[in-house]
């Protein structure tokens, strides 16, 4: 089922909307009847995750118990696990621009923006850490690796504009990819060593992202800059 909807969608399918057969739910002329739909097969799968990982059984099974059938669920989810470890990380982005919405970024410094972006990300991730640590092994599978990269910088791109960053050039780019690495290292640390070493990660990564940003600014003059946009471009939509 997965391999035949991956060539029916390309192999990007997770970076375009799915579009949906007509008829395919009772309610489907409500406004964001599909989103709503997902919402609460993830509900449920967050609960079933822990025990049984981010597979296909677990994705039918999480459709049966918001009450589709196994059709429905499938095509609202044609990818199974795959599309359910999309929702799921671009719901924890929203619940961390959420946490971010009464902070003023333009009153911070910038390594006081990422600081809060970041943290604020790795706790929307551990609200649900049972699940999100068998959401971490599975992006991890070979296989995933263009999906983990496709919605590591989602949430990192999410965060710098949150922190209104504007950058066209390879600025947009590096930023997006440093940010990607705190997120990731952040959040791997918080699962494993708990909150203080997490915190403790968190400073070093930014600390070493800002000496970074000193060095580039000290030899931008190389005309480095068209390669590094160039292969970050690459690295963003996936031809690498």
């Amino acid at each position: 089922m997965s391999t035949e909807g991956e060539t029916r969608l390309g192999p990007h399918w997770y970076m375009r909307p799915v579009t949906y057969p007509a008829n395919t739910f009772a309610d489907q002329s409500a406004p964001g009847w599909a989103e709503q739909a997902e919402a609460q097969v993830l509900a449920e799968a967050l609960k079933l995750a822990p025990e049984h990982g981010w597979t296909w059984a677990m994705t039918r099974a999480a459709g049966a118990a918001a009450g589709f059938s196994l059709g429905e669920t499938e095509l609202l989810l044609p990818n199974g696990p795959r599309d359910l470890a999309a929702l799921y990380s671009r719901r924890c982005d929203a619940q961390a621009l959420a946490a971010l919405a009464d902070v003023d970024p333009a009153a911070l410094k910038i390594r006081e923006r990422i600081r809060r972006g970041a943290w604020a990300r790795t706790e929307a991730a551990i609200g649900h850490e049972a699940a999100t640590r068998r959401w971490t092994g599975y992006l991890a599978l070979p296989a995933n690796a263009p999906l983990a990269l496709r919605l590591v910088w989602e949430s990192a791109d999410a965060i710098w504009r949150w922190a209104g960053d504007t950058a066209t050039d390879e600025n947009h780019y590096s930023k997006r990819a440093l940010l990607a690495g705190i997120l990731t290292a952040t959040l791997l640390v918080r699962l494993s060593q708990g909150e203080e070493a997490a915190l403790a990660t968190l400073e070093r990564r930014i600390e070493a992202v800002m000496a970074f940003e000193r060095f580039k600014a000290r030899v931008g003059a190389l005309g480095l800059g068209g390669w590094t946009a160039g292969a970050l471009g690459r690295l963003r939509y996936g031809r690498l």
